[in-house]
């Protein structure tokens, strides 16, 4: 399966790539988080490829503007092509006003998660907006990954986790790392391509 991972920056050069050729070359697009609803539309459009999609800690105005045909991954799991898709979504809280839990919080969703993972035959990739903790993060409140997403890999292994939020941008940052517990990470970051 080809996915085509989007987070953080809508960026034109990938929509010409799209429009210019790449249609057809994916078969699903994985959006992970803090990007407009008609974006993600263009870009599964020019992909001609379903949509899977977390909300990232800015999209908060996705109940109200979201009229296409995406399916919010966050707390499910959804199977594609046969792979298992599971999804978290939003940051850490850090102000009002933002798609943000507490580490508390989001242990419970991850916790939930993993025991519907384990009871139905685990996940293939995790999508999340935050990475995990110490895997990807940045120390500043805004930008520290969920301790829980840590636990959550180390029970349910899955092969693939993607997540977006932390920009490549904001230093030296790896787009791609492994977790201790085998699982692949990858910032998508505008985007990036994974064959699977």
């Amino acid at each position: 399966m080809r996915i085509l991972a989007v987070a953080d920056v809508e960026d034109d050069l990938l929509l010409a790539r799209l429009s210019g050729g790449h249609a057809g070359r994916f078969d699903l697009v994985v959006s992970c988080g803090d990007l407009g609803p008609s974006y993600l539309d263009c870009v599964a459009t020019l992909a001609n490829a379903p949509l899977l999609y977390v909300r990232g800690n800015h999209d908060v105005g996705y109940e109200d503007s979201f009229a296409m045909g995406g399916t919010n991954l966050d707390g499910r799991i959804e199977e594609v092509g046969g792979l298992r898709f599971a999804g978290l979504e939003g940051s850490l809280d850090y102000r009002e006003g933002i798609v943000g839990y507490s580490q508390t919080e989001m242990s419970r969703k991850a916790v939930g998660l993993g025991l519907r993972a384990a009871l139905t035959g685990g996940i293939d990739v995790l999508v999340t907006h935050a990475p995990a903790r110490g895997h990807g993060d940045l120390p500043d409140g805004p930008h520290q990954g969920f301790d829980a997403f840590n636990g959550l890999l180390n029970w349910v292994h899955p092969r693939l986790m993607l997540h977006g939020h932390v920009h490549l941008d904001y230093g030296m940052i790896e787009r791609v790392r492994n977790h201790p517990s085998g699982t692949h990470l990858v910032n998508a970051f505008r985007w990036y391509e994974i064959e699977l």
